[in-house]
């Protein structure tokens, strides 16, 4: 699945309010999928997920799943 140029311009993209400068993930919706994008690149690839996986992911992260990758 592709995303357009003219689809990627028109989503509305948000970053979470802790991201600052050039460290931002930027995530929109895309139809009953959800679009990443890396705010340094606005052009730059999209990967897409769909709602269940996404979902899944941020299950994991408020779980601290993740957290040793901070370390």
């Amino acid at each position: 699945m592709a995303l357009e140029d003219v689809e990627r311009q028109a989503l509305n993209w948000r970053t979470a309010k802790k991201s600052g400068g050039d460290n931002c993930i930027e995530v929109a919706h895309w139809g009953d999928m959800v679009a990443f994008r890396h705010s340094r690149r606005p052009d730059g690839e999209v990967i897409i997920y769909t709602k269940e996986e996404f979902d899944a992911f941020l299950d994991g992260a408020k779980k601290g799943e993740f957290d040793d990758f901070l370390q």
